[in-house]
């Protein structure tokens, strides 16, 4: 391994069973300060609307208090669902907000709903115009950010002038040759959408086009991890996160489960092919064994950052994971 590969955490602030959102917004303060403490890169928060059981819907009102409670890690969207919002509006807050934080805040962005079809109508009415208009949409941020934006009728402040890292996420072709045409950093979603990731990432590589951005492709990819001492207690932990893609694909809406001594007579022989579809990119063990995989991972999607999410129904348990795994990437990078 030649180069030192970076570890940041997606969070989704996800409320456990008899949680409610705002103990789970104080256990995502304290996610992220282990998190700034231990050296990790990033902390991204992910946009989500209707969901009761998810707590970072007003994802910059939830960035703007990560970054006042933190020192050094960037704070950042994984992502902004642009198609929601006038780029205007995110040029404006996210201008806000690295103001207040200086070198500090990442700007992800992508084009899905972060919600079912009826939520995203009432966010916005002509959200599908908006989804197919998300390369136009994302030419306009960037507008409203330039110092070229002074002489236009429409200004975005404190936007102008201010240098926000724009990243395209994505889990599909469309956003890699979208990042790829435009110069700009790509995150793949392979923590729920893994199947075409290693054809995304080559394809953005083949295609990328240096901007004033980037000089060279800059990939992220985003994978399930739940680390404990053992791989049994890692793999028991993980059934937690078996349990939310069981009721994901079935539509129930429950809080993030407890974990489970056994899986079996849990769900049906389909329900557990998509299961084992959607968590394929997940690395569930001991340091040992995470060690072993991550790196052969790493070696085989070349990425240059590695972005973990852990639905880890114990607080504790969720820290400790997130300590072992750095401990995982200090010795891959050695």
């Amino acid at each position: 391994m030649t180069k030192n590969i970076p570890i940041s955490i997606l969070e989704l602030a996800i409320i456990t069973e008899n949680s409610n959102a705002s103990e789970t917004l104080q256990k995502t303060k304290a996610l992220a300060q282990l998190a700034d403490s231990l050296g990790y890169n990033r902390f991204w928060l992910a946009e989500h609307h209707n969901m009761a059981h998810v707590a970072s819907t007003a994802t910059v009102v939830l960035i703007g208090y990560i970054a006042s409670e933190t020192q050094n890690i960037r704070v950042g969207s994984g992502g902004i669902m642009l198609p929601n919002h006038a780029p205007l509006i995110i040029a404006e807050q996210f201008g806000t907000l690295e103001t207040l934080y200086p070198n500090r805040i990442d700007l992800g962005l992508g084009r899905a709903p972060g919600t079912d079809g009826l939520t995203a109508q009432a966010i916005r009415k002509d959200f599908f115009e908006q989804s197919q208009r998300f390369p136009q949409n994302v030419a306009s941020l960037q507008q409203f950010f330039s110092e070229d934006n002074a002489t236009a009728k429409v200004r975005a402040f404190p936007a102008e002038g201010i240098k926000v890292p724009i990243w395209i996420l994505g889990s599909s072709m469309d956003s890699a040759a979208l990042a790829a045409a435009n110069g700009l950093p790509y995150a793949f979603a392979g923590h729920f959408a893994p199947k075409q990731m290693h054809q995304a990432f080559e394809f953005y590589r083949d295609n990328f086009e240096p901007s004033e951005y980037l000089d060279q492709p800059k990939t992220m990819a985003c994978v399930n991890a739940i680390a404990a001492e053992t791989d049994e207690e890692a793999e028991k932990l993980a059934t937690s996160l078996t349990q939310m893609f069981l009721n994901l694909i079935r539509n129930d809406r429950k809080p993030l489960q407890p974990p489970v001594d056994s899986l079996d007579g849990i769900m049906s022989e389909e329900e557990h092919f998509h299961v084992n579809q959607m968590t394929a990119c997940s690395f569930v063990g001991s340091k040992k064994k995470l060690e072993t995989e991550l790196k052969q991972f790493i070696e085989y999607t070349r990425i240059d950052e590695v972005m973990i999410t852990s639905p880890i129904f114990n607080h504790e348990d969720k820290l400790k994971s997130i300590r072992i795994m750095k401990e995982v990437m200090d010795a891959i990078n050695k």
